[in-house]
């Protein structure tokens, strides 16, 4: 194995300048910064990452694509004198199954079924509700337009979907009106067939107005 060389602690992040950052291994930072922090990776370990893992940019956030560097450097991770650090290696094997899976399958041939990912189980969910309107927002019986009982949802047609499983959507919005029993049963994605809604033609704002006499008792008084 190629030894790697240590490199200068980073000074910068997208995340905002570190207030904290450890080596953990040569030329891999964990880094830490007052909004987030991650992994920064210098050029030499960011050209050793794996085709199939390695980011456009050598910083990994700490939410999901930790389990990039983890994963991609595993055993050396796995030498390192930490309590339960085996553990956090399988952990970012299966973080990166779940949250990753095309990389997951770039990199070992494996499918990832939408059993073992929610992702793949997002995707597959968005594309088969192409082309219909999904519910996109909802007001409750405080909004103008919507009578006791229902909730009053808008709906934008789904066009496409993305590799994360987030929908594309283009198009008017349409409005619709849902049984409130029904809406708290929802499971996402939902459209404007599944909910059973019943079209409305309103272009009610999607908040009630509150005239601000009404908010005077909530001011500080002198």
């Amino acid at each position: 194995m190629t030894p790697f060389q240590p490199s200068p602690q980073p000074d910068t992040t997208p995340w905002d300048a570190p207030d904290r950052a450890d080596q953990v291994l040569p030329g891999i930072w964990r880094v830490w910064t007052p909004s987030h922090g991650g992994y920064v990776l210098s050029d030499e370990r960011q050209a050793a990452m794996p085709d199939a893992l390695r980011r456009d940019d050598p910083f990994y956030e700490e939410d999901v694509d930790y389990a990039l560097v983890l994963y991609g450097f595993g055993s050396e991770f796995r030498r390192l004198p930490i309590p339960g650090i085996a553990l956090q290696v399988e952990n970012a094997r299966r973080s990166v199954r779940c949250w990753h899976p095309d990389r997951w399958t770039a990199l070992t041939g494996e499918e990832v079924s939408i059993h073992d990912s929610h992702v793949v189980r997002r995707r597959a969910a968005y594309q088969a509700v192409i082309g219909q309107y999904e519910s996109v927002s909802a007001s409750g019986s405080w909004a103008d337009w919507v009578p006791e009982g229902k909730v009053g949802c808008v709906f934008r047609r789904v066009v496409s979907v993305d590799a994360l499983g987030f929908a594309r959507h283009e198009g008017e919005p349409i409005h619709g009106l849902v049984d409130k029993d029904r809406y708290e049963r929802r499971q996402m994605p939902e459209t404007f067939q599944s909910l059973g809604a019943v079209r409305v033609e309103s272009t009610a704002p999607i908040s009630k107005q509150v005239d601000a006499s009404a908010l005077a008792h909530l001011l500080p008084t002198s």
